[in-house]
C-alpha cells in the first residue's frame, strides 16, 4: 500500500493547529486545491475541489477518528460509485499534532509560544481498474505506487505549507 508521511515543526501552539485540522470547514484555509466544504454533519464531510485544469471535483470523506487528547484526527475517503474508485480502493489520511521536542507540558495544553509537530499520513491502496500508462503501455504496478506515493507527498506537503502560512 503506497504510504506518504511528512511531519514538520510549526511555530504555533498544539490547541490552535488542532481547531484547524479537527474542522472540515478550515480545509479551504489550507489543503491544496479545496474551494469549499459541504455537509460537514455526523463524521463526514464532501471536498469541493478545482482540479489544476479549472475542473470542479467533489470528495467524499468520513472521520474515521478524532481524538483530541492523542491530537489524531483520521479521514477515509469514500470510494464506492466515484471517479476515484477507478483509481483508489481505499484512501485514508492522519493528522496528528503532538507538541514539538523539547516542549513541556502535557497533551495539547501547551504554553501559547510553543511549536508543533505535525504529522501528516497518507495511505492509498491502488485498485488495479485504470492501471497507469505510457505510450499506451501500462506501467508496473510498483511504479503506480510510487506515482501515488510521489502525488502523496507533493500534496502533503503543501498542505503543511498551508497550515504554517495560516497558523503565523
Amino acid at each position: 500500500m503506497p504510504t506518504a508521511r511528512v511531519s514538520r515543526t510549526i511555530a504555533a501552539p498544539c490547541e490552535q493547529l488542532w481547531q484547524i485540522v479537527s474542522d472540515p470547514y478550515h480545509l479551504p484555509r489550507w489543503w491544496p486545491r479545496v474551494t469549499r466544504v459541504e455537509d460537514v454533519a455526523d463524521g463526514a464531510f464532501t471536498e469541493v475541489m478545482k482540479t489544476r485544469a479549472g475542473k470542479t471535483v467533489r470528495a467524499d470523506f468520513d472521520v474515521v477518528r478524532a481524538d483530541e487528547q492523542s491530537g489524531t484526527v483520521v479521514w477515509e475517503q469514500r470510494l464506492d460509485g466515484t471517479p476515484f474508485a477507478c483509481v483508489l480502493s481505499s484512501s485514508e489520511t492522519e493528522l496528528r499534532v503532538a507538541p514539538a521536542a523539547g516542549v513541556q507540558g502535557g497533551g495539547l495544553a501547551a504554553p501559547a509560544d510553543a511549536a508543533s509537530d505535525v504529522t501528516i499520513e497518507m495511505r492509498q491502496e491502488l485498485s488495479g481498474q485504470a492501471a497507469p500508462r505510457i505510450g499506451g503501455r501500462a506501467l508496473l504496478p510498483s511504479m503506480g505506487r510510487r506515482m501515488v506515493r510521489r502525488a502523496a507527498t507533493k500534496m502533503i506537503e503543501e498542505a503543511l505549507d498551508g497550515l504554517e502560512r495560516i497558523s503565523a
